[in-house]
């Protein structure tokens, strides 16, 4: 978890993620307004509000390319003490964009003979290696590449002994061990479900297979004949020198990632010229070697999620009325990075940050490509040292909804908040009851006794703002009361209930029965109760929320429509 996230049932992600982008197509913009958004000093103008005012990141680049030929537009410095100026040669960790560099050796090495997109992955690993199956199926290279292998998004043996660097020691006896004993909960190849742990576990294979370590496969399949000498995992001293430091959404710099065991999934560095290279070979203005693989890799595969979207061989396919967008995005701790291209238009578009900036770098490549608008910059707070004693006042926990408590607490000098089920992040002050998170656009308000002790929290988030009573210290928190209207349930109809429904691409909506009970859990929270009001609706108490399912002909639920802040989600059922 990135941050706080109260009052809705959505999660917030961090980490070598993918950004899918809504399946509604953006408002496509006459010719002379594309021009004009894709002008050098437009492109600038941008840039240099995100870095100077928006304070969004420390260096930030773009790269265009159509039919005229590339051309990039930098902002910015490489490290916020100073450093070089960033410029087309700069390298960036890319995090995701990586896949689609694996789903590419997966396209070549296919279109060599070497491998079948529906071969099992067991049969590319070492010898004894054992990948879990369900209902006979076991997962395939296919699956892998597009995200519906049935494995979750990370391990859960992932123990980070350093959570600035969470890949670093994940060994690969932890991989084969997990994999040994995971158990899948829906079937192999049904939904799509975005998956580091697969991307990772399939450029493994493929570099067992083609009889070499991962890097190195892939630079003699893929980077090497793309002309791509700036890309790279292991980097030489010329290149560490145009290595950007990365930096947090604070704008303080922070560790470069090593990604040892799932380097498939998110290790590769690289610069804007670089990936221009791949990108003008994706719209055909170059030709290469890769030119058959590119074209398998590129077929829309299986939808990914609800909506248009689809993913191909590493891509997710977005249309529009302009042509089908093709993308990824990718982040790490200290940056963000988007490639993006439209064959129809000729225009691809890359960018980069070395920034984990709240605003991210998406809506940009978007805006360029397609003319959507920008985000608006959150307000600029500014962090005031504040007496530990002062703060000591504020530590207890806080009562934020029937079964959610929000815990205060110090951490040497660092001023810690956590939401139940969600990890510990900093908060800074700005006065001694006010305080603001720098990972997401949320704030809390104290209010105090005549001591100063804290007597109740409001967090302000998404426009909404929840208060939470302090507990008193070792008191019991209330449990949520039932609604007046509760329905009385069969066993049968119960059951008929649970499963899994998909509620976005790595959001899943988990329905349970204990007992007469019914109980609901989303992707990265807590479990709670929810209560039937008729045989096909259910309600939360600790947000106001509710359920409807659709039955099928056996009686049992095929999908739900979550009901929540004047919106109706639909999550079809997950096997």
């Amino acid at each position: 978890m990135r941050g706080f996230v109260l009052g809705a049932l959505v999660a917030v992600s961090i980490g070598l993620g993918a950004t899918v982008c809504a399946a509604q197509s953006p408002p496509v913009a006459p010719a002379s307004a594309a021009a004009e958004r894709l002008s050098d000093n437009a492109i600038h103008a941008l840039l240099a509000r995100r870095v100077d005012t928006d304070r969004q990141a420390v260096g930030m680049v773009v790269g265009v390319i159509d039919a005229k030929g590339p051309r990039v537009v930098a902002h910015g410095a490489s490290d916020v003490s100073g450093g070089r100026p960033v410029d087309g040669e700069t390298l960036f960790e890319i995090g995701s964009v990586t896949k689609v560099f694996t789903s590419l050796l997966l396209a070549d090495m296919v279109q060599r003979g070497e491998v079948k997109l529906d071969d099992p992955v067991v049969a590319h690993l070492p010898p004894g290696t054992v990948v879990p199956s369900r209902n006979g199926k076991a997962i395939t290279l296919i699956d892998l590449a597009t995200h519906t292998s049935g494995l979750p998004r990370l391990p859960s043996n992932m123990a980070m002994k350093d959570p600035l660097n969470p890949y670093a020691d994940y060994t690969a006896a932890q991989l084969d061990a997990f994999l040994r004993d995971y158990v899948l909960t829906r079937d192999v190849g049904a939904t799509y479900e975005y998956s580091n742990l697969g991307a990772g576990l399939l450029g493994r294979a493929l570099a067992y297979r083609a009889g070499g370590d991962y890097e190195t496969v892939l630079r003699k399949r893929v980077l090497t004949p793309l002309g791509m000498n700036s890309t790279a995992i292991t980097l030489s001293p010329t290149q560490t020198a145009r290595f950007s430091t990365g930096h947090t959404a604070d704008l303080k710099p922070t560790p470069h990632w090593t990604i040892p065991t799932l380097a498939g999934a998110g290790s590769l560095r690289s610069t804007a010229d670089d990936l221009l290279k791949l990108v003008a070979a994706e719209l055909g203005y170059v030709d290469t070697p890769l030119k058959a693989a590119m074209a398998e890799q590129l077929v829309p595969r299986r939808p990914a999620g609800n909506g248009a979207i689809q993913v191909a061989l590493g891509w997710h396919v977005w249309p529009t009325p302009e042509g089908e967008i093709v993308t990824h995005t990718g982040a790490t701790m200290g940056f963000h990075s988007f490639v993006a291209f439209n064959r129809q238009t000729g225009l691809g578009v890359v960018v980069l940050s070395n920034t984990a900036g709240l605003l991210g770098v998406d809506d940009i490549g978007l805006h360029l490509m397609t003319g959507s608008p920008l985000k608006t910059a959150p307000k600029t707070r500014v962090a005031v040292p504040l007496a530990a004693a002062v703060f000591d006042k504020l530590v207890g926990r806080y009562v934020m909804a029937p079964g959610v408590e929000m815990s205060i607490r110090r951490d040497g000098e660092r001023m810690l908040g956590q939401l139940t089920g969600q990890q510990a992040v900093e908060i800074f002050a700005e006065s001694p009851t006010t305080f603001f998170l720098k990972v997401v656009d949320a704030q809390l308000t104290f209010t105090v006794d005549a001591e100063g002790r804290g007597t109740t929290v409001t967090l302000h988030q998404y426009g909404r703002n929840t208060t939470g009573q302090r507990l008193a210290e070792g008191a019991v928190p209330p449990s949520p009361p039932p609604p007046a209207k509760v329905a009385t349930l069969s066993s049968a109809q119960l059951d008929a209930l649970t499963g899994r429904y998909a509620l976005a691409p790595g959001v899943v909506i988990t329905v349970t029965r204990k007992d007469q009970g019914l109980f609901a859990q989303l992707t990265g929270q807590p479990i709670f109760e929810v209560f039937p009001e008729s045989p096909t609706k259910v309600v939360w108490t600790v947000v106001p929320a509710s359920a409807t399912f659709t039955l099928g002909t056996d009686g049992k639920a095929i999908s739900l429509t979550l009901h929540q802040g004047g919106r109706d989600l639909p999550a079809p059922r997950a096997p």
